[in-house]
């Protein structure tokens, strides 16, 4: 007698489209409908597994059973990744590639990040008050520009704000974008990739020289396993993952505002300046609303997970959002509660907007401090350093396009600094 199982399979020759169409739900709705958290599929013309929940993000991230490398869809390496990144790492390359990462995450590291973001949304409340209106997204996305190069050592001119700000949002905005849309985040890599490579070629050459403790400094002077330094392009592109990272928190800090919007009871318990509420508000933040859908690996080696086969180089999927939302895991997941995080002390495979699992071992990502320490200043801010009016406008946000931003991307008009 067999002590395997058949997988939930879904019929058809491919549904790369179906996901497109389906977006966020794409994986949800076949949990619903095979009544299983895992599924066989089809997509990109291949066999593929999608896993949500709790065990299945666990088994995902053992690392003795899947592999990063050459996972990830062509499109998203020129968009959103880039080549030789330490997402595409394994083993002992990956794990010293992130001590690199986790070396900038000190506390001294966050506290001098926590500073500039204050600085940079003081300076920006200073623009809008001289405005009728503010579209948050696209203002944000250029205070959090600014704010990452600086921390991360990047010279940036005045001038050149504008152009840096568009460009790395294209590289998070355009992976599942088709047509001149993910072309446009093409190009924009290749655009900032060269130019930060210049950086650091000038670096190492004596021509300038940023602070010790940013990344611009560390990365181009960190050497691999072999003891060698970096090639030039693989070193922008990890100065870059620094980068784009910090520009795409402003997707959450558009929800931050709908989430004070929308849920005034909450807000309320914001005024008194509870630094553990605020927490716990942005981590309900980070938890309800959509950020990125999945992440996806392949299949290391032949294994058998609670009855079901996994062949190796299977590509695999596990459902961020799925998870978050997992009624396994979480008591009413589609209401907003910054009061569940209070006590919680989950699984780091529960909870997982940005990956599950270690920090240093595994592939949860290196970033992840740095979105909460941001996200708190800028909910500070958003909760009692200003006031504005929310004018009617379209609120909602699609569960299909990826990355998901609300439509109007929040307009706030007679911003104010408060007295």
């Amino acid at each position: 007698m067999s002590d395997t199982n058949q997988m939930p399979r879904e019929e058809g020759i491919d549904h790369s489209l179906s996901l497109m169409r389906e977006g966020y739900m794409y994986i949800l709705n076949r949990r619903q409908s095979f009544n299983s958290n895992v599924f066989e599929t089809r997509l990109l013309g291949k066999k593929a597994i999608c896993m949500v929940g709790k065990d299945a993000a666990e088994v995902f991230y053992d690392t003795e059973k899947f592999k990063r490398k050459d996972a990830a869809p062509n499109r998203a390496v020129q968009t959103l990744f880039g080549k030789n990144g330490v997402q595409a790492l394994d083993g002992q390359d990956h794990k010293h590639r992130k001590e690199m990462f986790m070396s900038i995450m000190s506390p001294e590291g966050l506290q001098r990040l926590t500073d500039i973001t204050k600085k940079q949304w003081n300076t920006a409340l200073n623009k809008w008050e001289q405005v009728d209106e503010v579209i948050l997204y696209e203002e944000v996305k250029e205070v959090l520009c600014r704010t990452a190069c600086q921390w991360a050592g990047v010279p940036l001119e005045e001038d050149d704000v504008k152009e840096m700000t568009k460009d790395l949002a294209a590289m998070f905005e355009s992976p599942a974008a088709v047509g001149p849309n993910h072309w446009l985040g093409r190009n924009a890599r290749n655009k900032v990739e060269n130019w930060i490579g210049e950086l650091v070629d000038k670096m190492r050459n004596g021509e300038i020289n940023p602070p010790e403790d940013t990344a611009l400094h560390r990365f181009a002077w960190h050497r691999d396993l072999e003891g060698n330094l970096l090639d030039t392009k693989t070193a922008a592109v990890e100065v870059i993952n620094i980068l784009r990272p910090i520009v795409a928190i402003a997707i959450f800090i558009n929800f931050t505002a709908l989430a004070l919007h929308h849920f005034p009871e909450e807000r309320e318990k914001l005024e008194s300046h509870d630094e553990k509420f605020a927490q716990m508000f942005v981590q309900e933040v980070r938890r309800f609303y959509p950020f990125f859908p999945f992440v996806v690996a392949l299949v290391k080696k032949d294994f058998t997970w609670n009855g079901y086969k996994f062949k190796e180089g299977t590509l695999t999927l596990l459902d961020l959002y799925g998870t978050n939302h997992d009624p396994e895991v979480w008591k009413n997941p589609d209401v907003f509660s910054p009061d569940r995080f209070a006590k919680w002390e989950g699984s780091p495979f529960s909870f997982i907007p940005q990956g599950g699992g270690d920090y240093f071992m595994g592939h949860r990502c290196a970033g992840e401090w740095v979105t909460i320490e941001v996200m708190k200043v800028s909910l500070d801010y958003l909760a009692n350093r200003m006031e504005y009016e929310v004018p009617n406008q379209d609120l909602s946000y699609s569960m299909v396009s990826i990355p998901s931003i609300p439509h109007s991307k929040v307009v706030l008009k007679n911003v104010k600094r408060k007295l």
